[in-house]
């Protein structure tokens, strides 16, 4: 039986499942354009699913939003307006809440990030991915390098003093000395936070069904570590596996995720975690567009629900939590799972032991060899039954 303390701190996700192109490496609910997007349609029908969710979560300030895809930046800044005013409308958002919009650097110019600013977006994440025009024509990616280095100023000029930038790393055939240079770009641009994650194959995907030359896992282990070295001399501090920021510019809609808070997921495809008295739930809404404006409002929007088992909620905390690289506090445990904290102290102690994790009351961390072999050390606390499917996190 789950007992709460504290309901956890609330996000909203907006899902927008459409892009220019599907990129071969892609696993997220994203479909190519076929002609005009309902913009006005999509709104609609976003504001109408916010409503359906709201007696899930009454009287629950949110924290932030965040704004991703696909590709949010096809829709018009006024679209956007729209939206943000309308969630306003609806739901408690706090004076200070984050709003991110993730954005496309083939879809910006500075106007449209004037547009998105004035609409209450104070926080953008660019999918630069890299600023070589041979891997970005590799990696399916409508721009080019000048579009790239474009965004990033584009963003400065528009007023956005906390944006950030996406950057692969393990590209096809790529080097160390290349990568580093793709990084020292990104950080000549002043940005505030950097996600820098390695590519991997997904599976139903186009790069998984004809997988490119990959560097092999000594360069790959070589990369990361002197990308991590020159993130860390240049002031970014590393918080999570893929995520460097600047003082106070850690992705706040993230860390949420990461420490098991709730959000609620609006949108084609979006996902939802909801904490209430005694269970926890996710939820998830259909994924096809086309289905999802003709539901949206209805039940039928609802893909699925399943309420999670204790031994589940156990794991997906720790998978979640394990990603801090500095850890989470033992309290945080009970407060957000509802469970004691003995509940993992066996596979806390195997961690340990095999020197993947450091433990005390207060506190709990992956050590340097916990974080390089984070699948190891997750694995300790999964449940005997087939654990139940995770929801991806944005990495931004």
């Amino acid at each position: 039986m789950f007992q709460f303390t504290a309901l956890p701190p609330l996000s909203l996700y907006i899902h927008f499942p459409w892009c220019v192109r599907k990129c071969p490496y892609c696993d997220f609910n994203s479909h190519a354009v076929r002609g005009d997007i309902p913009e006005a349609q999509y709104i609609d029908a976003l504001l109408a699913d916010l409503e359906q969710d709201l007696p899930r979560v009454w009287g629950r300030p949110v924290r932030s939003v965040f704004l991703g895809g696909g590709t949010p930046s096809l829709f018009s800044p006024e679209a956007i307006e729209r939206l943000l005013a309308g969630v306003r409308a609806r739901v408690v958002l706090l004076p200070d809440a984050e709003v991110t919009l993730e954005a496309n650097p083939g879809t910006v110019e500075t106007e449209r990030f004037r547009g998105y600013r004035a609409a209450g977006v104070n926080r953008l994440s660019i999918g630069v991915q890299s600023f070589q025009s041979e891997q970005l024509i590799k990696l399916g990616r409508i721009h080019g390098r000048n579009e790239a280095l474009m965004a990033a100023q584009a963003a400065r000029a528009a007023g956005f003093d906390n944006f950030n930038l996406d950057l692969m790393f393990g590209l096809p055939q790529q080097t160390p000395d290349e990568a580093l240079a793709d990084l020292r770009t990104a950080m000549a641009l002043s940005p505030t936070h950097l996600s820098v994650y390695q590519l991997t194959l997904e599976p139903n995907t186009l790069f998984h069904a004809q997988p490119p030359e990959l560097p092999d896992e000594d360069v790959l282990a070589t990369m990361q570590e002197t990308l991590q070295a020159e993130l860390a001399g240049a002031g970014f501090a590393q918080y999570e596996v893929s995520a460097y920021a600047r003082d106070r510019c850690r992705c706040r809609h993230n860390l949420n995720y990461w420490q098991f808070g709730d959000y609620l997921g609006i949108g084609a495809g979006a996902h939802a975690k909801i904490t209430a008295a005694d269970h926890i739930t996710r939820l998830w809404k259909v994924k096809q567009p086309r289905n999802y404006l003709a539901t949206a409002g209805t039940p039928g929007v609802l893909g699925g629900d399943q309420r999670l088992a204790t031994q589940d909620v156990a794991f997906e905390f720790m998978l979640n939590a394990l990603r801090l690289t500095e850890g989470f506090a033992s309290a945080l445990f009970a407060e957000r799972t509802g469970l004691p904290f003995v509940t993992i102290t066996p596979a806390l102690d195997q961690a340990a032991r095999r020197g993947l994790i450091e433990s005390t009351h207060e506190f709990i961390r992956p050590t340097v060899i916990g974080r390089r072999f984070l699948n190891d050390l997750v694995a300790q606390f999964l449940p005997t039954s087939r654990p139940s499917a995770v929801p991806g996190i944005h990495k931004h």
